[in-house]
């Protein structure tokens, strides 16, 4: 206990220490999956296998996440949200902004709410990985050897992606031209 209190100062140091050596790793995933001039969805790709690596052989790491998200850690909470979370909102958020420049994701989405619904998807998979609750739904949705079949739930999760990324509002066939008569959305 003293070498400890030695090193961080108290136990808030010591769990400050933790998130970050967190947030290294994230930027490292996040920044290795983005880098380069791929196209999207090759991105995207590289992104998804980088966090079901990374859930896998550091769980760890969601498992901290998962536990400051959760409210486990409420004081801590809304601090730790905005140093986690700008990580991935500046990253998403420029990756999809110059998708769009490039032409390569619909015109009429905003980067920052996709960017949002985005890292939701991809939270969402980590936690499914090594998260007790998530795990078990992981399979009661996808099937009892989901966490082995990651080849299939990156592909399936790309198909999703590709259409949120490349389908126009005025493309999609089963909506009425105009959109709907209460369109949620109209004012966002």
């Amino acid at each position: 206990v003293g070498v400890l209190y030695k090193y961080y100062g108290s136990k808030d140091g010591l769990f400050e220490a933790c998130v970050d050596r967190c947030l290294s790793a994230l930027e490292d995933t996040i920044g290795s999956a983005l880098e380069g001039g791929d196209k999207i969805l090759v991105r995207a790709e590289k992104l998804i296998r980088a966090l079901q690596r990374s859930a896998k052989e550091q769980p760890q790491y969601s498992i901290l996440y998962h536990e400051i998200t959760a409210g486990g850690c409420r004081r801590y909470a809304p601090a730790l949200a905005r140093k986690i979370e700008t990580v991935s909102a500046r990253a998403y958020t420029a990756f999809l902004v110059q998708a769009q420049a490039d032409g390569d994701v619909r015109a009429d989405m905003d980067p920052g709410l996709f960017a949002f619904f985005f890292d939701s998807l991809l939270t969402m998979l980590q936690f499914s990985y090594c998260c007790g609750y998530y795990k078990e739904r992981f399979q009661i949705y996808c099937g009892e050897d989901a966490l082995a079949r990651d080849d299939r739930v990156a592909a399936e999760l790309l198909k999703f992606l590709e259409s949120a990324f490349t389908t126009e509002r005025s493309q999609i066939a089963h909506r009425p031209e105009g959109g709907c008569r209460d369109d949620p959305c109209a004012g966002l």
